[in-house]
């Protein structure tokens, strides 16, 4: 690099003053929350990684870490903190411990970025070429590292944010993650492209810049292409969100009231094809909930089928014992219970539960007691359809989705977004989803307790929703969908293989500088 170059000096100010360069990286990680709903402003993608390269790229490598995590903090402390109001308020956690454990949450969470960072440098070492050759595939497999290790949090991924921008036609052939590839690489080449030109080398220059925008021309095109078939039948639904305040859900003395509250919203809705309420809406084990379900099915009618949440209690093979599962049950002209495999730390269940039960009102959450559900289960019939259900957390895991959504003609989503209050996490949660029904070319229901209770289509549209905190309804129509998307066929192991091969590539070769 040019020593006299305005980027170089640029570069040079913000590696050598500390505090300067930590504000950068920490406002360039917020931006990225800027990408997704409520706000939308996907563009901030490549921009926020032409901010993270700027200062990264000429510092040591042993400064990598830091840099990283301070990347991390801006993106969770201003995308994922909403857990604050469900470790506070509905917790019963005083709130300086509650301040406390969320920004010991977001400074864990950080820690995933500064361990991509740190491999990142021990790879790239000081060459600046191959800083920027390896950043993409580093930053995928982070996230990928992310989306399992302890569980996993599969959020904030920069590909969903383009649910509605113009790479979501990438997101039926390579999954989020490949959407995710080509944001960091356009941020990469964003970066190269300025340094080129101030080293003068305009032709090169131009190719990069080329071959970076490209996709983002041609993808809309792709989003025209039905990769899957959807059926000239419309399905009839009904889904309705209770609006059940969280302080009372798990409450015996509001029981019945809860349970009358969507009985009467259904009165006029039992000869709908598929009818929907929410995560646990029957707040009762289903061995305690016979007389609720005996007259459900007496209400419906012959070709109609109600799909809830309900907790199961019983014997498990699996645990060797009696056991809590959060469940969804389908009654009427349909069959079937699916028990959630992925749960929420320290909302279904706490890590270390001998040493942290008790400390704490967030450590003793109503049915925080579930166990996970087996792998491999049924769908859900309903009507002659395979329904393919997702509870709460499980539908941000795309791979998770994607392999389970083999031979389903419909996806169907609950939750209980109650617990995040009038935050940004549910709205973040409505736009996975969305991305989820583009991975897999099938329209998706989503019921919701207290909003948002929507219907997607194939495209990741939303064709219908109801608004945040109010009881109501919503109707309309959703199609079967036949064949697999090519992402639903090979999950996100061709972004991750390449990822991998750039890793082994740059790492054994001897790249020269550009000069």
């Amino acid at each position: 690099m040019s020593h006299d170059s305005t980027l170089s000096a640029l570069n040079t100010h913000l590696s050598r003053n500390r505090w300067l360069g930590a504000i950068t990286l920490v406002v360039a990680g917020a931006l990225q929350t800027l990408t997704f709903s409520p706000f939308n402003w996907w563009w901030l993608g490549p921009v926020s990684i032409a901010l993270i390269l700027l200062v990264t790229v000429p510092l040591p490598s042993r400064k990598l870490f830091r840099a990283g995590w301070l990347t991390g903090l801006g993106l969770f402390a201003t995308g994922a903190s909403w857990v604050y109001i469900s470790i506070s308020k509905y917790g019963n956690t005083p709130i300086p411990v509650a301040v406390l454990l969320t920004v010991l949450f977001v400074m864990g969470l950080a820690l995933f970025h500064g361990l991509a960072f740190w491999f990142w440098g021990k790879l790239a070492k000081s060459s600046p070429v191959r800083r920027l050759i390896l950043f993409p595939a580093i930053w995928v497999l982070g996230d990928w590292l992310r989306s399992w290790l302890l569980t996993g949090f599969p959020w904030l991924y920069l590909g969903t944010a383009h649910t509605d921008g113009p790479l979501a036609g990438l997101a039926p052939l390579t999954g989020v993650h490949g959407i995710t590839f080509w944001i960091t690489l356009t941020g990469a080449a964003a970066y190269g492209v300025a340094w080129l030109l101030f080293q003068r080398r305009k032709t090169l220059a131009a190719v990069t810049a080329v071959v970076a925008i490209l996709p983002w021309l041609a993808t809309p095109a792709l989003n025209r292409i039905h990769w899957t078939k959807l059926s000239d039948q419309p399905i009839q639904f009904a889904a309705m969100q209770g609006n059940i305040p969280q302080l009372i859900k798990w409450d015996p003395e509001f029981l019945k009231q809860q349970i009358v509250t969507y009985l009467t919203m259904t009165e006029d809705y039992w000869d709908t094809d598929l009818i929907l309420w929410p995560e646990t809406a029957i707040p009762l084990p289903q061995d305690q909930a016979g007389a609720i379900i005996e007259h459900i099915n007496k209400k419906l009618g012959k070709n109609s089928t109600l799909i809830t949440g309900i907790p199961w209690y019983g014997f498990s093979e699996q645990r060797e014992g009696f056991t809590y599962r959060n469940s969804i049950m389908a009654i009427g002209n349909g069959e079937g219970m699916y028990y959630k495999q992925k749960l929420v730390p320290f909302g279904e269940y706490v890590p270390l539960e001998g040493l942290l039960r008790g400390l704490i009102g967030f450590f003793d959450l109503p049915m925080s007691s579930f166990s996970p559900g087996p792998a491999y289960q049924k769908p859900l019939e309903a009507n002659g359809l395979k329904v393919r259900p997702f509870i709460c957390y499980e539908v941000a895991y795309p791979d998770f989705v994607a392999s389970n959504s083999w031979g389903s003609d419909l996806l169907l989503t609950i939750s209980n977004d109650g617990w995040f209050g009038d935050s940004i996490g549910p709205l973040q949660h409505l736009q996975i989803a969305r991305m989820s029904a583009l991975e897999t070319g099938r329209y998706m229901l989503r019921g919701t307790n207290n909003g948002v209770t929507a219907v997607i289509d194939n495209k990741g549209r939303i064709t219908g929703r109801l608004p945040h905190f109010e009881r109501a309804t919503l109707t309309g129509k959703v199609y079967a969908a036949s064949g697999n998307t090519p992402y639903m066929e090979t999950g996100s192991w061709p972004v991750l293989i390449l990822a991998a091969i750039l890793v082994v590539f740059v790492r054994e070769r001897d790249i020269p500088p550009v000069r």
